[in-house]
């Protein structure tokens, strides 16, 4: 399945790095979509195919998706995107760049992408459809939930856990041991020193619940 073409979802600034990754790599990109982009409007020489309801016409092994959404504060909009295109049978390629270090034995679930200078060390496991952005650091043993993004230069310490639909903010610190609850935002810059309960956010040195 590796070796299948692949439409990207969105025409964004995140997509547009997802498919430079890509290109490096030599992955066949059919083409993107978006729901806003003029028609004749290419990125990086890769051709726009129209709205998402064009992926209909495609067939579910034919092809494989890569969600080109970024989030910012919230990943609702990236969720939805992945979860309806799964409804239909549709498979998403997991993304990782070249400079990244990834553990042999860290897990990757469906749809993860690993950005430019991440690393994730051993023991590890990452949910479905979540990102660890550019020099993102993920220690041993770490827990990530499904739909969490770790903007870029946020750093999980040995042992973390993330919950679900967790947004980790640019520059973020966790240290180790630490609980984070799902639908909570860690805000950017911010040092999480103790557990993070569901759907809260938290800012600051140390990180303190607004």
């Amino acid at each position: 399945m590796k070796n299948m073409p692949v439409i990207v979802l969105g025409g964004g600034g995140h997509a547009k790095v997802l498919i430079d990754t890509l290109l490096q790599q030599s992955v066949e990109i059919l083409g993107y979509t978006d729901l806003t982009m003029p028609s004749e409007e290419k990125i990086l020489g890769v051709r726009y195919l129209g709205p998402d309801s064009i992926i209909n016409g495609y067939s579910t092994n034919g092809i494989m998706l890569v969600n080109g959404l970024g989030s910012i504060g919230t990943v609702s909009r990236r969720k939805h995107l992945f979860s309806e295109f799964k409804k239909r049978g549709y498979t998403f390629m997991n993304v990782v760049h070249p400079s990244a270090v990834v553990s042999p034995s860290a897990v990757l679930s469906e749809g993860v992408q690993i950005m430019a200078g991440a690393v994730i060390q051993t023991g590890s496991m990452i949910g479905e459809n979540s990102i660890v952005n550019t020099k993102g650091s993920v220690d041993h043993d770490c827990i990530i939930g499904a739909h969490v993004h770790m903007s870029p230069g946020s750093t999980l310490c040995g042992g973390v856990k993330i919950g679900d639909e967790v947004h980790v903010g640019a520059g973020a610190t966790v240290i180790q041991g630490i609980d984070i609850g799902r639908e909570s935002v860690i805000g950017a810059g911010a040092l999480v020193l103790r557990n993070v309960s569901e759907k809260v956010t938290v800012y600051g040195v140390p990180a303190r619940e607004v």
